[in-house]
């Protein structure tokens, strides 16, 4: 019998999209040997606003929370989201580093790495993809299960983006080595129907051993639906949240698909029964997320804006705040019209992070200045640059002259512009006095400022500050 495969993202995406990425570790602990008892394909837990969040908002060390999960995780492997050439953070990074941190990821106890690029340009997922399967490999010798390379294509629409676009595409990242191919629907734009056949096509096309993976959401009320028809077309993996964190901008609830398949050709094979006591667990605590003010109950709500406009929920967040704070809360929906416009004037990127805040801004800006491109950010002239990737179509000529004001594009790789990176890093590292591990250059490359603040935190707590700070969002020092 066919069984489908579940992927949970209680312990990751899960809050990030509904709580900002606001659960400690602490919150996690309590039910991780239940979780890992479940039979899931994988627990996502790490990767993503992961790093950002734990040091800036949490006084946590990531590092520290990937090697507590995988203590506890002895069975199911832990997933992470590697954002290909830009790592865990905004920017791209010199291959160096690339190969580093996915190093340090395993070692550490990630067990598959899902790695995407905001453009689908396949070249800045080259060098991550190599150091996966370099790395990967030799975990898999020691445990099958792990060391696992998912590539995702991130899932948009728009005229470039055919059935023919994305089954070239899968067929480019099974080439390179995937072992898993992902679609990445991160504005739950991909419908019931759509999903049917673009899993159709993709299983058709992809060598039997290649599993296909569908992570979506349920912001715009239509996620269960989506899993379900792709289970039907034969994707082998779904993305589902347990209910106290699912739905709304997160992923659709694991329990009823669960149940819903149940006694058919595509059971899951999950208890039920051992999801009821890990769900009343995560109930509490996303009641103190909600006391807290990082849970907005609104999020639960469903968004028909995401269908109209292609806005994903943390992108359209975004956007409410910098209105607010240009005190043109009223120029919302504006705004959400002229994001459609400016993603057709830069090539029609997938609306993902980094593109996502750069059209958002750049859309917010058009609006509030009164004048389309009256300014650009740099971000956007590097958008149009080339600096980001391949954009999936050309540009609009006339904005791109006005932009990049006599600029020249690059066409190759960015990040063959960068030099190696870790040596540098790691002596600044060294001479402020805050390494006490290789994992510290690298949360240190991935947000400099962020993570100072956090080893000077650390280096005062462990002089004796008191450890309730370690939960106040203050810095003594």
């Amino acid at each position: 019998m066919a069984k489908i495969m579940i992927m949970d993202t209680i312990l990751r995406d899960a809050h990030q999209s509904q709580a900002a990425t606001r659960m400690r570790t602490e919150q996690m602990i309590p039910v991780l040997e239940q979780l890992d008892e479940v039979g899931y394909y994988s627990l996502e837990g790490w990767g993503g606003a992961t790093f950002d969040s734990c040091m800036r908002y949490l006084n946590e060390d990531p590092w520290e929370r990937l090697r507590t999960l995988r203590k506890y995780l002895k069975k199911t492997p832990i997933q992470m989201l590697l954002r290909g050439q830009n790592l865990l953070g905004y920017r791209n990074y010199a291959d160096d580093l690339v190969e580093k941190v996915v190093e340090k990821s395993f070692e550490n106890g990630i067990g598959v790495i899902r790695v995407f690029d905001a453009l689908n340009d396949p070249r800045n997922i080259r060098s991550s993809m190599e150091a996966i399967k370099k790395y990967g490999g030799q975990l898999r010798a020691k445990e099958p299960n792990r060391g696992i390379c998912e590539a995702a294509i991130s899932y948009t629409s728009g005229p470039v983006y055919t059935l023919d676009y994305f089954v070239k595409l899968a067929k480019t990242y099974e080439d390179m080595g995937a072992d898993n191919i992902c679609i990445k629907d991160m504005a739950n734009l991909l419908l019931p129907f759509d999903a049917y056949a673009l899993v159709t096509e993709l299983k058709r096309a992809l060598r039997p051993e290649t599993k296909l993976h569908l992570h979506t959401h349920n912001t715009t009320g239509t996620g269960d639906m989506v899993n379900l028809m792709a289970i039907k077309a034969g994707v082998d993996i779904v993305d589902t949240a347990l209910s106290p964190l699912g739905n709304g901008t997160s992923q659709p609830a694991t329990e009823p698909l669960v149940a819903t398949l149940k006694g058919t050709e595509y059971d899951t094979g999950i208890d039920l029964e051992k999801l009821i006591p890990i769900a009343a667990h995560f109930r509490k605590v996303a009641a103190e997320l909600e006391k807290e003010g990082s849970l907005n109950p609104k999020v639960r709500q469903v968004d028909v804006n995401t269908l109209i406009y292609q806005v994903p929920g943390g992108m359209l967040s975004n956007l409410m705040n910098q209105l607010k704070k240009a005190g043109k809360e009223e120029k919302l929906p504006e705004v959400l019209a002229e994001v459609p416009n400016v993603r057709r004037d830069c090539g029609y990127p997938p609306l993902v992070t980094p593109s996502s805040q750069i059209v958002g801004t750049q859309a917010v800006m058009n609006v509030v200045m009164g004048e389309r491109y009256k300014m650009v950010t740099k971000e956007t002239r590097d958008l149009f640059a080339g600096k980001y990737g391949q954009l999936p179509m050309p540009v609009n000529e006339e904005v791109a002259e006005k932009v990049l004001k006599g600029e020249k594009r690059i066409t190759y790789r960015p990040a063959d512009d960068l030099a190696p990176e870790y040596d540098r890093l790691k002596a600044e590292v060294v001479e402020k006095g805050y390494y006490t591990q290789e994992e510290d250059v690298l949360s240190y490359a991935s947000f400099p400022e962020v993570a100072e603040n956090f080893f000077k935190w650390r280096k005062a707590k462990n002089e004796g500050v008191d450890s309730d700070l370690a939960r106040s969002g203050v810095y003594p020092v």
